[in-house]
């Protein structure tokens, strides 16, 4: 099981009852988030989970409302005793951009691993997920994210028995380790595992015009969250001035992409009530969602 949760759907500036725009997933025992604006903590606490257990931190670019919270964080994880390593994964000059804000917070008990994407696409495979990076088209470089959590095919405990496979590897095999054995034979996982099984995705875009390249990596996301930042389509023009995207824009994305469910995101500060927008919406795409702090859903594979 997948867990996910809109931590703030803000664009621009935090407001009283909107945090700026982030996400954190949960999966098995990690966690991860996507962007760090002013608030960020907050939004976490409000939701009840811990700040511990992240262990992959991505940015989509580098503007204040993006990124402006990781100080804190930072300060906040190294008071919880942290010690492990932390993964900050982002568009070029991320090591520079961060040594930068760490002027209010220089010690830290942990580790910091940067990891800067190369190229209009990249793929990272991290603390169980497979991450894909995709170049957008926002004012400044910005990359979207893809979280895939792959599925193996299931054991099959009747074909190891019957090539009398030692039961010590069955589990390694499982996990699709190839081994080998004292006497040199050589065990992979196509001798015991089935052919693999429908996985769990989630697509993340904010910040950018509709491009073909959300359009490829969103496709068959079970979950598409993508920025809205005007609801009225008479603000076209503006979203096209500063690199943004209008809800007509997303749900035609969201319907290209063939995903299984949208939540909108990344809100102006003008735009007060985005449920008001949601019918012409849902009539290019059906299944589209407001976001807001704290929504969250637990994506779950096939036989859970």
């Amino acid at each position: 099981m997948l867990e996910v949760c809109l931590l703030g759907c803000g664009g621009m500036m935090p407001l009283p009852r909107r945090w700026l725009t982030a996400l954190m997933t949960r999966y098995n025992g990690s966690s991860l988030l996507i962007d760090c604006g002013e608030g960020t903590q907050i939004a976490i606490k409000e939701k009840g989970w811990s700040f511990k257990p992240i262990d992959v931190v991505c940015f989509t670019h580098y503007h204040g409302d993006h990124i402006s919270g990781l100080p804190g964080l930072l300060l906040t994880m190294g008071n919880a005793d942290r010690t492990e390593p932390l993964t900050l994964i982002g568009p070029k000059g991320l090591e520079r951009v961060v040594n930068a804000l760490r002027v209010i917070a220089p010690e830290l008990p942990f580790e910091l691993r940067f990891i800067e994407i190369n190229g209009s696409e990249q793929v990272f495979e991290i603390s169980g997920y497979r991450i894909t990076a995709f170049r957008v088209n926002h004012n400044v470089l910005c990359y979207g994210y893809r979280l895939d959590i792959l599925r193996g095919g299931r054991f099959d405990a009747d074909r190891a028995r019957a090539q009398e496979i030692p039961l010590k590897y069955w589990n390694p095999l499982q996990k699709g380790e190839t081994i080998q054995a004292e006497d040199g034979r050589i065990y992979t996982p196509d001798m015991v595992l089935g052919p693999p099984r429908k996985g769990l995705s989630v697509t993340y875009s904010t910040d950018t015009r509709p491009v073909d390249s959300i359009i490829k990596n969103a496709a068959g996301s079970d979950l598409f969250i993508c920025e809205g930042m005007y609801g009225e389509d008479d603000m076209l023009e503006k979203a096209k001035e500063h690199k943004h995207m209008t809800f007509t824009e997303a749900a035609f994305l969201a319907s290209r992409a063939g995903v299984n469910e949208m939540w909108l995101t990344h809100y102006s500060p003008s735009l007060v009530r985005p449920e008001d927008y949601m019918e012409s919406v849902r009539g290019i795409f059906a299944n589209a969602y407001p976001g807001k702090g704290g929504k969250s859903t637990d994506l779950k594979f096939e036989d859970e």
